[in-house]
């Protein structure tokens, strides 16, 4: 195509305007490259409004009628354009299993052995568990010897070691194997002699914890900046910080009231939920299950006697598990059936009403707090994306007038006479934060106001420095317990069919991309601070990873035959 002669025209960008010239018998890239020389944005952040939409990188120039003068509006964050790669490129049909595990972060399943999705599911929801990475990383012990639990912990950490550096499906002999030989149980046959008998996904992970407890080290408190890294580490075991609770049980009989009510403490693992005709909400069944009668014979009366038991938790793991009830012993049928009823669980889990009165006087001050902070940034969110959409529309409006005739920002037929920039747009004064650019010119702790990402950042340290002076020291000094009361959901395991020896056994767990530190907790990272993306989930059907959305695990909660939730994994609420 000859050249064509050059034309001066405008780009606005943040209500900035910059002369650019450009030549139509360009391609569409060259002008997107000269357009970031002058706005700093990024051709792959650009957003250049022309008559009839956006401007495609394919797009020939001479077909716009660009006149002199010219308005032009691009939408887009300033920013560096990427860097070259600093070493040799690699494709991914060239990577290890290794490299194209991290370079996609791609999760891989496990391969059923034969009724083994009881187990697959299991680890792959045990496996979201960051602190037990670090505290399996420093377990030394190899497979081989002679002590079964130390064997099972051994493989566990290779399991999980081999399943982070495959894409493929992964089969989980060694570990099944020497769970059969601790746990002959899991080794039993079908009545009918072939295959292995389907086992209850409960009972594998309530296994499984028995043995890291009595093998995995405890964690010592993370190392801040000026610390020695000669740290003593905890006399706790790993599963007695992050896994194990406490709770504080009263027993009383309204048949003796001169006796003196007991009260004793008992360890737990798994909060149970118990379902009857009534339980509509988990919260309702582990209220059940903590409020019981039981016989026991009583010192005053000198028989059996009904007693009120009480339980309440005392101390809090930063994970916790609840299990739903849902398989009973049926006599008639001498066999386990299943109870399908529907049951609600949350996203997001407040146990308050289960504690201590000890415990929630030591909470609630972090609690509410947390509360308060959770809600404020959900506004600020809400409102950056209220502005966002303001912003885009107002730009969108400009571009459009831009491109008609006769209109202010095109020049005279003379062509004499320099442009005029836009107008900009009237707002409600109530609205005008709502549709300012990024930049503000308020404060941003001002309620209603438009925080940029540098303010939301300097705030969000504020608020966890402020939060960190609320923990009960004596819930600081317990590594591993939770100090709000407050969880959110981070793995479900679900069971499809109609009875416990058979059916089958799915997994789901919280998508989350964000990297880990060294104590395997979760960095935040500034380009997602202003405006998280929407909730993902992945689900592990054994070899089969898929992605599913937030709105399909709210449909687990029970009521027919397809997979409904049966077990939980919570871990401590944080911002």
């Amino acid at each position: 195509m000859p050249k064509m002669p050059a034309i001066n025209i405008k780009i606005k960008h943040d209500r900035n305007l910059h002369d650019i010239s450009v030549d139509p018998s360009q391609p569409a890239t060259a002008f997107k490259d000269a357009i970031y020389q002058k706005t700093g944005v990024p051709v792959d952040r650009q957003k250049v409004m022309v008559k009839g939409g956006l401007l495609k990188d394919d797009a020939d120039l001479t077909k716009l009628n660009l006149k002199a003068g010219q308005t032009i509006m691009v939408i887009g964050s300033a920013g560096e354009l990427p860097k070259a790669p600093t070493g040799p490129v690699t494709f991914l049909e060239d990577m290890t299993d290794t490299q194209l595990a991290e370079a996609t972060r791609s999760k891989a399943g496990l391969t059923n052995l034969g009724n083994t999705c009881y187990l697959n599911s299991t680890l792959q929801v045990m496996r979201t568990i960051p602190e037990l990475q670090v505290a399996l990383d420093q377990f030394s012990g190899t497979m081989g010897g002679l002590d079964g639990e130390a064997n099972l912990t051994a493989s566990l950490r290779d399991l999980y070691k081999s399943l982070g550096t495959t894409t493929d499906a992964f089969p989980p002999f060694a570990f099944l194997t020497i769970l059969r030989q601790n746990a002959p149980q899991f080794a039993e046959m079908q009545s009918d002699g072939h295959g292995y008998a389907q086992q209850d996904a409960e009972e594998a992970w309530v296994r499984i914890v028995t043995a890291l407890q009595s093998t995995l080290k405890g964690l010592g408190p993370p190392i801040t900046a000026g610390e020695q890294s000669s740290q003593i580490a905890s006399s706790k075991k790993f599963v007695e910080q992050y896994l194990t609770g406490d709770m504080v049980v009263k027993r009383s009989t309204a048949e003796a009231p001169e006796e003196e009510a007991t009260t004793s403490h008992e360890p737990f693992s798994i909060l149970q939920c118990n379902i009857s005709s009534t339980t509509n909400y988990m919260s309702q069944g582990i209220q059940d299950s903590l409020n019981q009668q039981v016989e026991k014979t009583s010192q005053t009366l000198g028989r059996t006697a009904v007693y009120d038991e009480v339980r309440r938790i005392n101390r809090l793991p930063a994970y916790l598990t609840t299990h739903f009830v849902r398989f009973y012993w049926r006599r008639e049928i001498r066999k386990k059936t299943k109870i399908a009823r529907k049951v609600r669980f949350p996203f997001e889990l407040d146990v308050t009403d289960f504690l201590s009165d000890e415990l929630k006087a030591k909470t609630r001050p972090y609690r509410d707090r947390l509360i308060e902070i959770s809600k404020e940034r959900e506004e600020r969110s809400r409102i950056r994306k209220k502005a966002k959409a303001k912003r885009e529309e107002s730009l969108r409006s400009d571009a459009a007038a831009s491109t008609r005739p006769g209109d202010s920002a095109v020049a005279s037929s003379s062509g004499n006479e320099a442009p005029k920039p836009a107008e900009p747009i009237a707002v409600d004064p109530s609205e005008e934060r709502l549709n300012a650019p990024t930049e503000v010119e308020v404060s941003s702790s001002a309620l209603g106001a438009v925080t940029t990402e540098e303010e939301e950042l300097k705030l969000r340290e504020k608020e966890s420095a402020e939060l960190e002076k609320l923990i009960h020291p004596d819930i600081k000094a317990d590594i591993g317990a939770n100090p709000s009361g407050l969880y959110e959901l981070v793995g479900v395991v679900t069971h499809k069919g109609t009875a416990a020896d058979g059916g089958h056994y799915i997994s789901w767990t919280l998508k989350e991309d964000d990297q880990k530190d060294s104590s395997g907790a979760a960095t935040n990272k500034a380009a997602t601070v202003l405006d998280a993306d929407k909730e993902e989930w992945y689900k592990f059907d054994d070899e089969k990873v898929s992605t599913v959305s937030k709105e399909k695990i709210m449909m687990l909660d029970g009521g027919g035959q397809d997979s409904t939730a049966y077990m939980l994994l919570y871990r401590s609420k944080k911002l």
